[in-house]
């Protein structure tokens, strides 16, 4: 099993930018830069609630050429395990974290000519960095960005005055104004890429009507995290080092390994990279798939489980870890 090496940061400055939205800044405890980024990029926090240790993945949102600090922008989710609340609720500057080093599932294809981003409520925040790196860079992008109300849209005006109404167009649904997918994506020049950040909703609407108007798969690009569901504890059984952890009703299977002191492969936490993906020795009961990255295949052979989201229906699991 291996981890990943963490950064140590202090929170400089809590800001709310809607009633659900809070940015946070973050910088370096020891006063160093912190790593480069490139847009899209995402940490992982480590935030010490009432519950436990959650660590949770936030889209950086700061300029990816700026090593002075990170910002994050965290919504408050009503069905939270305790990670957003204790943003919202707990975390005041001051405090120190660990963070994890950036990592980028969701980069851009510096290949394209243009860049179309659709961003759906807090899906705006992966947007935020990749918009100021093309900005510097001279690159040509769009952003068509869906909210409920014109107070639920995180840096809605900052968006439309540093880029301006010919590169952001934003449509709140309480007016009655929606995107016009079919018409959008019919009419992009060649060489464009898409990309799509926000409720799942939103994201499959986006990929089918792609997928019918003929935009080839490499073009097309999408973001989806999603915090591991509660359910009915269970016995976890590692099969090669020989331990056996129970994962709590509010625990993910990587959660419950690390609470006991061990190590697994991952990084997304959210079902989307792939890289916590474990083979099952056997299981009592059906798995739960919650994951973004097998196939419809792979779940039905019941051979592999993403450990940092998806759970079981029984009683125990023996996992090849």
């Amino acid at each position: 099993m291996t981890g990943a090496l963490s950064l140590s940061v202090r929170v400089a400055e809590t800001v709310d930018l809607a009633p659900d939205i809070r940015r946070i800044r973050l910088v370096s405890t020891a006063g160093d830069p912190l790593p480069l980024f490139s847009g899209g990029a995402h940490i992982v926090v480590s935030l010490p609630t009432a519950q436990g240790l959650i660590r949770n993945p936030y889209s950086l949102t700061s300029c990816p050429h700026d090593g002075t600090a990170y910002e994050i922008c965290v919504q408050r989710s009503p069905s939270s395990r305790g990670g957003s609340a204790f943003v919202h609720d707990g975390l005041k500057a001051g405090d120190e974290l660990d963070i994890s080093y950036p990592v980028n599932l969701f980069a851009m294809d510096r290949r394209a000519r243009k860049h179309l981003f659709i961003a759906g409520g807090i899906g705006i925040t992966p947007f935020l960095a990749m918009m100021q790196q093309l900005a510097l860079e001279g690159g040509t992008f769009e952003l068509h960005y869906a909210m409920r109300s014109p107070d639920s849209g995180a840096a809605r005006q900052d968006v439309e005055a540093r880029y301006g109404a010919h590169r952001v167009r934003t449509y709140v649904s309480a007016h009655g104004r929606r995107i016009a997918l079919a018409d959008l994506l019919d009419g992009q020049p060649l060489g464009t890429h898409l990309y799509v950040c926000g409720p799942a909703r939103l994201i499959d609407d986006v990929l089918l009507q792609a997928r019918e108007a003929g935009w080839p798969d490499e073009n097309v690009h999408c973001e989806r995290f999603a915090a591991p569901p509660s359910g009915k504890p269970f016995l976890l059984d590692l099969a090669r080092s020989g331990h056996r952890i129970e994962v709590g009703a509010h625990q993910s299977a990587l959660e419950a390994i690390e609470a006991a002191g061990l190590e697994a492969p991952h990084l997304c936490r959210g079902g989307a990279c792939g890289q916590c993906e474990t083979a099952v020795v056997s299981c009592d009961g059906a798995l739960e798939h919650h994951d973004h990255f097998l196939s419809p295949d792979e779940r039905e052979s019941g051979r592999k489980f993403m450990i940092c989201i998806s759970r079981i229906a029984g009683e125990r699991l023996v996992l090849d870890l």
